[in-house]
């Protein structure tokens, strides 16, 4: 996403702040899906899009407070709030003072500004990365669906206790005994539910057209598409957050590629290469 469409989206979201909006709203103001719209924000911003509206809310309902015109449940009402106890308790972990406490002379409360986006210098280190094609690809999977929010959750573990939660169950190596010895490769698949903005599939499988007898597994087609492919370095899964943020902080804006909205994935080599955990596979487009 160009830095111009994401300013673009933050100031829908500043004109409709006291609106019933989400990042869903704001998607479809710049003309993207809301799966791909989060991951662009949640990636470049560091916070989704509804924590952004939900801080702003709190920042500007605190100003309000203190300047007196308004009471406590006014507030909570033209704030998004259905009660004034939900607001109190939101208002209060925002600001570190509840919202009658803000009313009063010399009460702490904090300011969050609307964002900005600057063009800042910086670079100077490798990125490497290769453009390669696939034409449709069939996975044998087993599969869950989680909210986008996942994608920046206070935890970060709701993928990372799937695979554990496969592993335990036994799931993952009758899939790999689908492949030849030294092809066993496994993919983390992740795609957004074409029914719904809110939410995406995320996927543990292999590359075989193959269906398993059980009925916990899925097969998962991929269409024709080019791919970003980024070499995640590193002894754990820390790294691919590092690869997805240099993707879209330098590697878009230097190239021109944009992702698409087909699945992307992680891919762990049965044999790979020393110190790389895995690589990950992004669809883009040029332009």
């Amino acid at each position: 996403m160009a830095t111009e469409f994401l300013q673009q989206a933050i100031n829908f979201m500043e004109a409709h702040i006291l609106e019933d909006i989400s990042y869903v709203e704001a998607a479809k103001a710049v003309g993207m899906s809301g799966y791909s719209f989060h991951r662009v924000f949640s990636f470049t911003v560091g916070m989704t899009a509804n924590e952004y509206i939900r801080s702003r809310r709190l920042s500007l309902a605190g100003q309000e407070l203190r300047e007196g015109g308004i009471s406590v449940l006014d507030a909570a009402l033209k704030y998004g709030y259905e009660s004034p106890e939900s607001f109190t308790k939101a208002f209060a972990k925002f600001h570190g003072s509840t919202p009658r406490q803000a009313k009063s002379k010399g009460a702490a409360l904090r300011l969050f500004d609307p964002l900005v986006i600057k063009i800042t210098i910086g670079g100077g280190s490798m990125l490497e990365y290769r453009i390669e094609h696939r034409e449709s690809m069939r996975f044998v999977v087993v599969k869950r669906t989680f909210d986008n929010e996942t994608l920046l959750d206070a935890q970060g573990r709701s993928i990372p206790e799937f695979w554990a939660e496969c592993t335990e169950k036994g799931l993952i190596e009758p899939m790999k005994d689908l492949c030849p010895a030294g092809r066993r490769d496994l993919y983390g698949i992740c795609g957004p539910m074409r029914a719904s903005e809110t939410g995406f599939f995320y996927g543990i499988g292999v590359l075989n057209s193959g269906r398993m007898d059980e009925g916990e597994y899925d097969l998962w087609e991929t269409e024709p598409a080019d791919y970003a492919v980024f070499k995640c370095k590193g002894p754990d899964g820390e790294c691919i957050g590092e690869a997805w943020d240099r993707f879209f902080k330098e590697f878009c804006p230097q190239t021109g590629y944009t992702q698409t909205d087909q699945p992307d994935f992680e891919l762990y080599y049965e044999q790979g290469e020393q110190g790389v955990f895995c690589e990950l596979w992004v669809p883009v487009r040029k332009g």
